[in-house]
């Protein structure tokens, strides 16, 4: 890296939920060289899922500075103000929003000087894989968190036609915590509970029974429903029935407790995780955690559990309230990027799983000046009845250009704005989470 790059640079991260932000703001420290002195700057995307100041706290993930923005206010800061000039460019964002900001972007920056742009994926890829990384095609570096992802990704650019070499294997960047060495006391089970899997009222409810009998069953051990969101609030996914919701009126074992928190610091104290699908997982694996995959609903596509065939840890409830310990496989856990370093299978330090991914930004930190312009996969020509619609959704037109009333970046919202925009917010969360499962359910009568 130039040594100017190497004593300060600049980094910016546009998120849209709290998981994404994590994902993003760690991404980009850990895509810095230790040495740098790094300004990292936060743009949260204005929509439904803009985390609240709870789940910002909750994170952790500090920035020097953090503010709210449309994708138009993001790309007018990003080339009107002198200001805003980056070294690094992190798009933590679903996919649509990625291809939004990237055609955007191209448009406004055309062949001029411009930072290296990243993105990825914050945890497990087990659906529309390529739907979601064609729409992230055009970045720099499109990070896999993985062998087994890195290998899929190729295979999908390189099966239409589109250029590669941008996939970059690296690893989720918020693995970490002291390995597990043994039992707590007393015993502890978590089950890591997910927003949108399963996605409907009878498979939640079972899965909370089957929750609370195993506590009854085991009434020594500590058992915690950790949930991601407090009521009112979103995540990357929509939550229509939380938990909290399901277990008003049940008279829960005095051994189970929901509890919300970081992670990490649940997984410190568990000696035992349970989940659908979760990346949680593989938290708990890197660290050693026994970790179990339930099959009771079926290994299906639409849960996500698939992804898990071959890990070794597919277990039903039955067989963990019988005693039931899964062993994970050690080839498919190191395919995986967890549980690195000491492995058989050769899977490499976690320490150094962001060594190439760094050793590119600098090649092109070093001819940054002469970087060619973005350069999606989809474009008028290739998706004609598919991009437009994208990026419409984000205020641009056909060509990354803002569209006429698209929102003004040259002022903050007053307090007025500020306390409709929450109205709004609110009252949208409220239509998820109460009205839509009611009519969902009359339309079923």
């Amino acid at each position: 890296m130039p040594a100017s790059a190497t004593k300060s640079l600049r980094v910016a991260v546009l998120a849209d939920s709290d998981t994404r932000w994590k994902w993003g703001a760690l991404t980009a420290r850990r895509l810095t060289p230790p040495a740098a002195e790094v300004r990292l700057d936060g743009y949260l995307l204005r929509g439904r899922a803009t985390p609240t100041a709870r789940q910002l706290n909750e994170i952790g993930v500090r920035a020097d500075s953090l503010r709210e923005v449309t994708a138009v206010e993001f790309l007018r800061a990003m080339t009107e103000d002198p200001d805003e000039r980056y070294d690094v460019l992190v798009l933590a964002l679903v996919g649509g929003g990625v291809q939004a900001v990237l055609h955007g972007l191209r448009n406004a920056w055309g062949a001029g000087r411009r930072p290296v742009v990243v993105t990825g994926y914050v945890g497990v890829v087990y659906e529309k894989l390529t739907d979601g990384l064609l729409l992230r095609h055009g970045a720099d570096l499109v990070l896999a968190n993985s062998r087994h992802d890195a290998d899929r990704f190729r295979a999908v650019y390189e099966g239409v036609g589109a250029d590669a070499s941008a996939v970059t294997e690296v690893a989720l960047p918020f693995l970490g915590g002291a390995p597990y060495t043994g039992g707590h006391e007393p015993r502890t089970v978590v089950f890591a509970a997910q927003p949108s899997v399963p996605d409907n009222r009878r498979d939640r409810t079972y899965l909370l029974g089957r929750l609370i009998e195993h506590a009854r069953k085991h009434p020594e051990r500590e058992v915690l429903l950790k949930l991601r969101s407090k009521p009112g609030e979103h995540t990357t996914h929509i939550e229509e029935l939380p938990y909290q919701k399901l277990v008003q009126g049940i008279d829960l074992p005095a051994n189970l407790r929901l509890v919300y928190g970081h992670m990490g610091d649940v997984l410190d104290r568990t000696d035992l995780l349970v989940t659908v699908s979760s990346t949680a997982a593989l938290e708990a694996l890197h660290r050693r955690i026994p970790t179990a995959i339930l099959t009771d609903l079926g290994v299906r596509e639409t849960l996500g559990n698939h992804h898990f065939t071959g890990s070794g840890c597919l277990a039903s409830w039955n067989q963990l309230d019988a005693g039931h310990q899964p062993v994970p496989d050690e080839e498919w856990v190191a395919r995986q990027g967890v549980a690195a370093g000491g492995t058989s299978c050769g899977a490499g330090s976690y320490a150094t799983a962001f060594d190439a991914a760094r050793a590119r930004i600098t090649e092109l930190l070093e001819r940054s000046g002469h970087l060619p312009p973005l350069n999606p996969y989809y474009t008028p020509e290739t998706a004609p009845g598919y991009l437009p619609g994208i990026l419409a959704r984000h205020h641009l037109g056909p060509d990354g250009a803002p569209l006429p009333g698209a929102p003004a970046a040259d002022r903050a919202p007053g307090p007025v704005r500020q306390i409709v925009r929450r109205a709004a917010r609110g009252a949208y969360r409220h239509g998820v989470q109460r009205v839509a499962p009611v009519i969902r359910r009359m339309g079923e009568l």
